[in-house]
């Protein structure tokens, strides 16, 4: 049998709080990453997340970003490597703080938006990542973009690591995912990700936009919480993937 963990950034939208979308979410993923106060999210969120993944009994990871709630993190910074440690290691000690209320333990670590892709491509911004989870705990794992730098440079800072594609996003030729200006940045239609996803976890690859083959060999796919449609794409890209044999459980030994 195969297995796939399937994770999802969450506590980051309010509405998706209110209108139990989050809640629903749940249903479809093993493991939540949750927004630290940096681009999104409060203590509030935070532990009313914390308190949805636990009756889910979804693994909990940390969601850090750039601390630019105006543009929602996904405006590149530009940021000395001590200020990224900071930045990541204040936003990890807001989630475990709420996260001990709840009796709850933090799993893994999954960067945000533009600190996620410059980490990516560039090795002194994850080890910079690396380097303020490493003042918090060093006993979980690091999530980065497959086929990365960053995967390389977690791995060198002695964390475990998991390489994540992403199920509703597009990629280009060279494995990076097609920026957010383009209209089809997005995989918005829930068979499409859903697709996506199988060919991940049976072919280890996925089509890109110029219509090549992208080599991904990924641990865990990620579904965007913001994504238009997010809780019709988490329930279709879970059932093909439970339709092809293939379990869903996160990265530890949880669901």
């Amino acid at each position: 049998m195969k297995y796939i963990d399937l994770n999802c950034d969450m506590g980051e939208m309010p509405d998706m709080l209110a209108d139990g979308g989050q809640e629903a979410l749940m249903q479809h993923v093993s493991s939540a990453n949750v927004a630290c106060g940096g681009h999104a999210g409060d203590a509030g969120t935070m532990r009313r997340t914390i308190e949805e993944a636990m009756h889910a009994k979804v693994a909990i990871g940390a969601h850090p970003g750039y601390e630019d709630r105006a543009n929602f993190g996904r405006v590149t910074l530009n940021l000395s490597g001590e200020e990224i440690a900071a930045s990541v290691h204040r936003q990890l000690a807001a989630l475990d703080a709420v996260a001990k209320q709840c009796g709850a333990v933090v799993a893994h670590v999954k960067p945000h938006g533009a600190l996620y892709n410059q980490a990516a491509r560039n090795a002194e911004i994850a080890r910079a990542i690396a380097e303020g989870v490493s003042r918090w705990r060093k006993d979980l794992v690091l999530i980065g973009l497959a086929g990365s730098v960053m995967l390389d440079e977690f791995r060198s800072a002695g964390f475990r690591v998991a390489a994540e594609a992403f199920a509703d996003r597009r990629y280009e030729a060279d494995g990076s995912l097609r920026s957010r200006k383009f209209e089809d940045a997005l995989l918005c239609e829930p068979e499409l990700a859903a697709t996506q996803a199988l060919r991940i976890v049976e072919e280890g690859n996925a089509i890109a936009a110029d219509g090549s083959v992208v080599p991904l060999c990924a641990q865990t796919i990620c579904i965007h919480g913001d994504t238009p449609g997010a809780v019709e794409i988490a329930s279709a890209v879970y059932r093909r993937l439970a339709g092809a044999g293939v379990r869903v459980r996160s990265l530890g030994s949880g669901k």
